[in-house]
């Protein structure tokens, strides 16, 4: 015979399959309805705050690109609704283009060569510029002043200095060094260079300040102690430094690969609609733009769109899947308990 207390015990801790097999029903206690309701609260919380974002993002970026994504099946001029329907024609016309091809192969050479030249010279002037120097506040502005600066006007700039009768040449001419005066901006085996050039002194300002900022977490007691032990300073900088600054130097290589596989600003004011595919600076996005909106093909334009999305989702995806993996495992939280 079961006592009262074992009984009470018993329902206590659980429910206990009976003779037959059933497994009785017992009603929620007070604790978990409790708990179930701070759920709900914390879930309306969170819909409330990210709902405006969400309901932005979707306006904005997943709607256009499901509308492109529409568009790119027809041959559409951009007025009125589409109606000549081509399937995949413009998609296979699109992977079939040499002139995409080579676009293509400039957006790879600009995420290769940005992040040779780039990252090395950001992580140096970071570090210089984390020393104790005179006028350390004016040099950092200077280096951060491109940045911010407009990239109509810095492509205006660059494009009147660099013309065959600019100041460049003309400055090279003044100096006795007229022999070393190029067409910097036609000549297809040096334009590509001359957008490097641009590139970096235009963004090479943010990828300084970013490492400074990664360098502000560098606990200064690990340097010490490394120097007393008898470490230079480059045995610093290399063994402890850069290693705790990997997470920052990943974070800005993953905008930089984005950034040049969406190049188009730069480029198509410098050189414009066709002297860049003749110079040898054209990329994905401006030859969208030639092909697409100029060219009168609104359809054909929103299927290199659809493609110049899938290329820079892919490559995210895998970036973030094999290389900064290790930098989000550690942020990602639980569920709601």
């Amino acid at each position: 015979m079961v006592s009262v207390r074992e009984h009470s015990s018993t329902v206590a801790d659980g429910p206990e399959t009976s003779v037959g097999g059933s497994v009785p029903t017992l009603p929620p206690t007070g604790r978990s309805a409790t708990r179930r309701r701070r759920d709900w609260v914390t879930r309306a919380e969170l819909l409330l705050l990210i709902g405006p974002a969400l309901i932005v993002f979707v306006a904005f970026v997943i709607l256009p690109v499901a509308l492109a994504a529409f568009y790119g099946f027809f041959s559409w001029s951009g007025y009125g609704p589409p109606t000549d329907f081509v399937g995949i024609r413009n998609y296979v016309t699109i992977l079939t283009d040499p002139a995409f091809h080579e676009a293509l192969g400039h957006n790879v050479f600009i995420i290769v060569m940005s992040l040779v030249l780039q990252g090395p010279l950001a992580v140096g002037l970071a570090l210089l510029l984390n020393r104790k120097l005179r006028f350390q506040s004016i040099i950092r502005v200077l280096i951060f002043v491109p940045y911010v600066i407009s990239e109509v006007v810095v492509g205006l700039g660059w494009s009147l200095m660099l013309q065959s009768n600019g100041a460049l040449n003309g400055l090279l001419e003044s100096l006795g060094l007229g022999a070393l005066a190029t067409d910097w901006l036609s000549d297809p085996a040096i334009a590509i260079w001359t957008l490097m050039i641009i590139i970096t002194w235009k963004y090479i300002g943010f990828a300084v300040i970013l490492f400074l900022a990664g360098l502000q977490g560098v606990p200064e007691e690990l340097s010490e102690a490394a120097a007393i032990d008898g470490a230079t300073y480059w045995q610093i900088q290399r063994h402890i430094v850069l290693p705790l600054m990997g997470p920052t130097i990943r974070i800005w290589a993953f905008l930089s690969i984005i950034g040049s596989l969406q190049l188009f600003d730069l480029v198509w004011i410098i050189w414009g609609q066709y002297v860049a595919s003749t110079a040898g600076t054209s990329t994905m996005a401006t030859y969208m733009v030639a092909n697409g909106r100029n060219a009168g093909s609104f359809g054909y334009g929103s299927a290199v769109a659809v493609v110049l999305f899938l290329i820079s989702l892919v490559v995210g995806l895998l970036y973030q899947r094999y290389v900064l993996r290790r930098d989000t495992a550690g942020a990602i939280t639980g569920g709601i308990r």
